[in-house]
């Protein structure tokens, strides 16, 4: 068997004890841990994102976290402040970011200066108390998640942390046969501890597979590849994109690393040893529709990132 498909599928049956469906997503947190990213998802609220990512802590045997972002939450209520206690003297206290796994719940629901509390931790794996800079625990691993139903009480989220996002997931609704099973198999039901995950891996493991995935191995025509489809996204009538009149920004270079890294993570969780332009494809949307930034023609005609994606992976050559 290849390497670490075996670790990976235990993983995946662990989270299917508690989340029923979402394969999709499943695999998207797969990708994003191989990759050492972060996930942004969006979905209506009740469809079980914070079940997720708290299985997901569980089988791989980490700590977990969640902050629940509101308009008065404030920076140092996520990295943790300095007290003074009379005859102790100084002590930090430290926030929930100081976890391996972390959801950042209705994340737009704090104003961009709480929201960017996060993006020391995101980035630089880090985070600074007072004067103090403190190494945070590894693996690291952030999902938030955006209220996608109410414009009032909500705040944009910056495009700098946005593009911090390796991943932008859809968690969509679960269907009929899938409805009937969580009726009777939920957490208002149930505890937690009645699913019996077991960490089935652990955080070496964990480290050990990120490493592993940087080592998959591509080809110069790979990168040729990719680069051609990130710049279908700033430069989309050279390429022919006739939806690219709808495109204000295309993606960043780190968008163009995210595709790289990420086809990797794809070719592990499907147990190959080396990229193929299917691995750039199947991970193409996740990567890009955070990443592109559309105008006001586009959200009048109702064209979504998706469509414009579709459009560019069907006009580039598969090398």
């Amino acid at each position: 068997m290849p390497k670490y498909l075996k670790e990976l599928n235990a993983i995946r049956n662990e989270i299917k004890k508690a989340v029923i469906g979402q394969d999709d997503v499943i695999n998207g947190l797969l990708r994003a841990i191989l990759a050492n990213g972060h996930v942004l998802i969006e979905g209506v609220p009740g469809i079980a994102k914070t079940l997720l990512i708290r299985s997901l802590a569980a089988s791989v045997g980490c700590s977990f976290s969640r902050i629940q972002f509101t308009v008065d939450l404030l920076p140092s209520d996520i990295t943790g402040m300095t007290t003074y206690t009379k005859g102790k003297g100084f002590d930090v206290i430290k926030g929930p970011i100081f976890s391996n796994f972390i959801i950042a719940d209705e994340i737009n629901r704090s104003p961009p200066k709480t929201q960017s509390a996060l993006l020391e931790a995101m980035q630089e794996k880090q985070a600074t108390i007072g004067k103090t800079t403190y190494k945070l625990k590894r693996p690291f691993f952030v999902m938030a998640n955006n209220n996608p139903l109410e414009s009032s009480g909500v705040y944009p989220l910056p495009e700098a942390q946005i593009d911090r996002f390796l991943f932008k997931l859809k968690m969509e609704y679960p269907s009929e046969l899938e409805v009937m099973d969580i009726i009777e198999n939920n957490m208002t039901l149930k505890k937690f501890e009645d699913f019996k995950i077991r960490p089935v891996v652990s955080g070496k493991t964990i480290l050990e597979m990120q490493e592993y995935t940087k080592k998959i191995k591509h080809t110069e025509k790979i990168k040729e590849y990719i680069v051609k489809i990130a710049f279908a996204t700033r430069f989309p009538e050279k390429y022919n994109i006739s939806s690219g009149k709808y495109i204000d920004w295309g993606i960043s270079p780190r968008g163009e690393i995210g595709l790289f890294i990420a086809a990797k993570a794809d070719a592990v969780l499907n147990g190959q040893e080396y990229v193929t332009p299917q691995n750039v494809k199947n991970v193409a949307y996740d990567i890009m529709r955070h990443r592109l930034i559309l105008n006001y023609q586009a959200r009048a005609d109702r064209v979504s990132s998706e469509y414009i994606i579709s459009e560019i992976l069907s006009k580039i050559d598969i090398p």
